[in-house]
């Protein structure tokens, strides 16, 4: 009998028959998720999306998921203006990261029910370079750039770029101390024993 609490992830051989721009080898979706735009999804080896994950990339937007990535459940990615996550970087539960947002001052109608000469929309890439880690319920804004290396801790507000191999928290969120980066050598081994397992 089939769990009715776990519904499970579609299988490789699922995903390479839905329509994404590309998709790699090891990929587990969850089956709750929502994602809208597949054929400008780009995803890489090595990738688990869980329940109840929203992405939007329909239109001209794009997303660029690299290898070995973990996005927790129920995260919001909107990439209508572009996002890419390079290879190691990862998502705790509950993260948002918007490629465009309204603007909020009252100069302009807000929602995406309205024409866009009647908004003011803010949008622009957003980019999460490799090994950084964003935790859960951290909001990310429009044209960001994290650095790469870098770590920003639980329910924190990215609204500007931060630097390379930092451990920033908060709102606004602010750099507390540089992040140690003993961890690229776990990722040599990683990737040999991957190329080895490869060769057999």
């Amino acid at each position: 009998m089939t769990n009715p609490f776990d519904a499970g992830y579609f299988n490789e051989k699922e995903l390479a028959g839905f329509g994404f721009k590309s998709i790699g080898s090891n990929v587990k979706i969850a089956k709750s998720c929502t994602i809208i735009g597949l054929a400008n999804i780009s995803i890489g080896n090595n990738v688990r999306i869980d329940d109840f994950c929203c992405i939007i990339a329909d239109k001209n937007g794009w997303l660029n998921i690299g290898s070995f990535i973990h996005i927790g459940g129920w995260c919001y990615l909107s990439a209508g203006d572009g996002i890419t996550m390079e290879d190691f970087s990862g998502l705790s539960q509950g993260v948002k990261i918007y490629s465009r947002t309204d603007d909020y001052t009252g100069k302009a109608l807000t929602n995406p029910t309205i024409p866009e000469q009647f908004t003011s929309v803010i949008h622009g890439t957003v980019i999460l370079k490799k090994h950084v880690i964003i935790g859960s319920g951290t909001v990310i804004l429009p044209k960001v750039t994290i650095g790469e290396g870098s770590s920003v801790g639980a329910l924190s507000l990215v609204t500007k770029s931060l630097d390379a191999w930092g451990v920033f928290f908060g709102s606004p969120v602010k750099r507390l101390k540089n992040r140690s980066k003993r961890l690229l050598e776990f990722e040599t081994k990683l990737i040999e024993e991957t190329l080895l397992q490869d060769h057999k």
